[in-house]
C-alpha cells in the first residue's frame, strides 16, 4: 500500500499539478469514512498518512477509565499508563487504533472515494487557474465531439467549444490543432467548465490585439467591432495621434498583418475601416465599395437611408444583406439601404408634364397622351408633323380606327395653333404697305 500510494501521489503531483497535502487531506478524509467500517465509531478518530513514507495510522483519542463500558470511547486505566505513565482517570489519550489488515482493507474500501475527491481537487485547481482568463485566445487539440460539441485538450485541462461557439464554416478533426476565445470558466454543479469559441466577435479583437503592437499598447484603438463568423468581420480603428494611419498600421507592410489574421480565420473577409465621429462619413467608409448618392439621418430614431444607384445597390446590401447588416452593426444604428429614386423621379416627372400638354392642347385622355408621350412621342408638333395613324395604333397597341382618330385630334389642335399665329405674320407686310403708301405723299408735301 504504501508504494502505490506514493506512486499515486508522485504521478497526480507530476501530471495533474495538484500538490500533495491536497491529496493527502482528501485521502485522510476518505480513509475516515472507509475505516468506520472496519474499526468502529472510535471517540475522535482520525487518519493521519505521512506524504514523504506513505504510512497511514488510524488515531483515536479516548477517556481513561477505571472500568470501561464503550470500548470505542474509553480506555481502561491500566492499558492507558503503559502507553503514557502517570496518566490519572478522566484524562484523554491518543491511541494508535490501526488494525493488522487496515492498508489492504481500507485501500479498497476507499479508491473509488480518493479518486473522487482527488477529481474534485483538480477542478478546483482548473477554476481558480483560468477564472482569470476568460477573455484569452488558448491553444489546444481537439480530443473528441460530443453531440456536436468540440471537446479541446489544453494541456493539464480540458475545454469545450460548444457547437453555438462554432465557425459554421470550420471542420475539425480529432488531432487538430486550434486557438479558441476563452468566453467563461463556469464553475457549476458538474465542476468548472472552460467555454471556448472561434465564433466569438472579441476572438477577431484579441487576434488583432497579439497581431498589431499599436492595438497593443493603445496607439490605436478598436472603436467598434461587428461579425458574422466565417463569412465577414468589420472592424473600426482609430487614432489619436496625426501621424499615425490606423487602417495601415493594421494592414501592416504589403499587408502581412491582416493576412496572417485572415489565415487563421481560416479566410474570412476582414474589413478594416477608418472610425469617424461623423456618422455619414463614418457609413460612407463601411459601406464601401459601394458610392453612395445621399444620406438621410434620423437622429431621434437612431436610423439612417442610405440611397445608392441601381447598380451599386447590390454591393451596398450584400450578399444575403451581410453588407448592409454589419455595417447597422458597427456604427450602432438601425440602416436602410435603398435605390435612390432622384433621376426616375425626374423623368417621370417630365413625363407628366408632356402629356399633360398634348392632352390639354388635343382634347384627349391623360392615359393616351402619357402613352403616347412613353411610345417617344411626346408633342403636338412632333405627333402631327410626320406621325401617321399605323404608328399610333402601334405605340397604343389599338385599332387604326381608334388611331386615326387621336391623330385628326392632335392635328387640328396643331392647325388652330398655325392659325393662330398667322394673323401676327400678316399684320407686318401690311404695315409696310401703309409705310411705301405714304412715302409718295410725304414726298408731295415736302
Amino acid at each position: 500500500m504504501t508504494n502505490e500510494l506514493l506512486a499515486l501521489f508522485e504521478y497526480y503531483e507530476k501530471e495533474k499539478g495538484i500538490k500533495r497535502h491536497t491529496m493527502v487531506e482528501a485521502l485522510e478524509t476518505a480513509l475516515l469514512s472507509a475505516s468506520r467500517k472496519s474499526i468502529g465509531p472510535a471517540r475522535e478518530m482520525r487518519i493521519h498518512i505521512d506524504p514523504e513514507k506513505g504510512d497511514i495510522r488510524a488515531l483515536a483519542t479516548l477517556v481513561v477509565k477505571d472500568r470501561v463500558e464503550d470500548p470505542y470511547d474509553e480506555i481502561d486505566i491500566f492499558t492507558a499508563r503503559r502507553l503514557k505513565p502517570g496518566i490519572d482517570v478522566d484524562e484523554e489519550l491518543e491511541v494508535d487504533i490501526t488494525p493488522a489488515n487496515f492498508g489492504r482493507i481500507a485501500a479498497q474500501t476507499a479508491k473509488q472515494t480518493m479518486m473522487q475527491r482527488l477529481r474534485q481537487a483538480e477542478k478546483e485547481m482548473i477554476y481558480d487557474e483560468f477564472k482569470d482568463r476568460a477573455g484569452d485566445i488558448v491553444s489546444g487539440t481537439v480530443r473528441r465531439f460530443e453531440r456536436g460539441d468540440v471537446f479541446v485538450d489544453l494541456g493539464k485541462f480540458e475545454g469545450v467549444m460548444h457547437q453555438r461557439e462554432r465557425v459554421s464554416t470550420e471542420e475539425y478533426n480529432v488531432g487538430d490543432r486550434v486557438r479558441a476565445y476563452v468566453v467563461a470558466v463556469e464553475n457549476g454543479a458538474r465542476g468548472p467548465e472552460i467555454v471556448l469559441s472561434r465564433s466569438h466577435p472579441n476572438f477577431v479583437r484579441r487576434l488583432f490585439e497579439s497581431e498589431v503592437s499599436e492595438i497593443a499598447d493603445r496607439t490605436v484603438e478598436i472603436r467598434s467591432l461587428a461579425r458574422e463568423a466565417g463569412y465577414r468581420t468589420k472592424i473600426a480603428v482609430y487614432s489619436a495621434d496625426e501621424k499615425v494611419d490606423p487602417v495601415g498600421a493594421c494592414v501592416g507592410l504589403r499587408g502581412a498583418r491582416v493576412k496572417n489574421i485572415v489565415r487563421e480565420l481560416n479566410n474570412e473577409k476582414v474589413d478594416i475601416i477608418r472610425w469617424s465621429d461623423d456618422i455619414k462619413a463614418f457609413v460612407q467608409e463601411a459601406l464601401k465599395p459601394a458610392e453612395i448618392k445621399s444620406i438621410a439621418i434620423d437622429e431621434e430614431n437612431q436610423s439612417l437611408t442610405v440611397r445608392v444607384d441601381e447598380e451599386e445597390l447590390s454591393k451596398a446590401i450584400g450578399r444575403r444583406g451581410q453588407n448592409a447588416r454589419l455595417t447597422a452593426r458597427l456604427v450602432g444604428w438601425d440602416v436602410q439601404v435603398k435605390k435612390d429614386e432622384s433621376a426616375h423621379e425626374a423623368f417621370e416627372a417630365q413625363v407628366a408634364g408632356a402629356a399633360s400638354a398634348i392632352a390639354e392642347g388635343a382634347g384627349i385622355e391623360a392615359e393616351v397622351a402619357e402613352g403616347l408621350v412613353r411610345g417617344g412621342l411626346n408633342s403636338i408638333e412632333m405627333i402631327a408633323s410626320g406621325v401617321d395613324e399605323v404608328d399610333i395604333a402601334d405605340v397604343l397597341e389599338i385599332d387604326v380606327e381608334d388611331a386615326r382618330a387621336i391623330l385628326k385630334k392632335v392635328t387640328d389642335a396643331a392647325g388652330d395653333d398655325a392659325e393662330e399665329a398667322a394673323p401676327v405674320a400678316e399684320a407686318a407686310p401690311a404695315t409696310e404697305a401703309v409705310s411705301e403708301e405714304a412715302t409718295p405723299e410725304t414726298e408731295e408735301a415736302s
